[in-house]
């Protein structure tokens, strides 16, 4: 299963940033030959290398960043037509599957975090009490 949700994040991840780039230069640019809003695919690169290399840290930090690019599609999609509309429904099932897919592999490192830190704290409160 984190196999699974491992790929499904860096899949979505990765679809998400050609989709970016391939909408505003494009598919459906703003202006005729692209537009400068092809440089919001940069924050997407900047956690590319730390979830390659399957850092918990930056799984979590990324999965809180991509919630902007499901305001922005969510906006899009609702007041953008035709072409851009499609691509912005895109983007937020991109951003669904990425969301999704990190928090399901971090579940488990997220449990073992807690059982440490009551581990932790049973035993401070034990060395305490003595």
């Amino acid at each position: 299963m984190q196999r699974f949700c491992y790929a499904g994040a860096v899949t979505s991840l990765a679809a998400l940033i050609a989709l970016c780039i391939a909408w505003e230069t494009v598919l459906a640019p703003l202006r005729p030959g692209g537009s400068w809003l092809a440089l919001k695919v940069l924050p997407l690169l900047l956690p590319l290398r730390g979830i390659l290399k399957r850092d918990i840290y930056t799984l979590q930090w990324s999965s809180m960043l991509i919630l902007l690019y499901l305001a922005e599609g969510v906006v899009r999609g609702l007041t953008d037509r035709d072409m851009s509309a499609i691509l912005a429904w895109i983007e937020v099932a991109l951003v669904c599957i990425f969301f999704v897919c990190s928090l399901l592999y971090l579940r488990p490192y997220k449990r073992a975090a807690k059982m440490l830190a009551r581990q932790v704290i049973k035993k401070a409160s034990e060395s305490v009490n003595e």
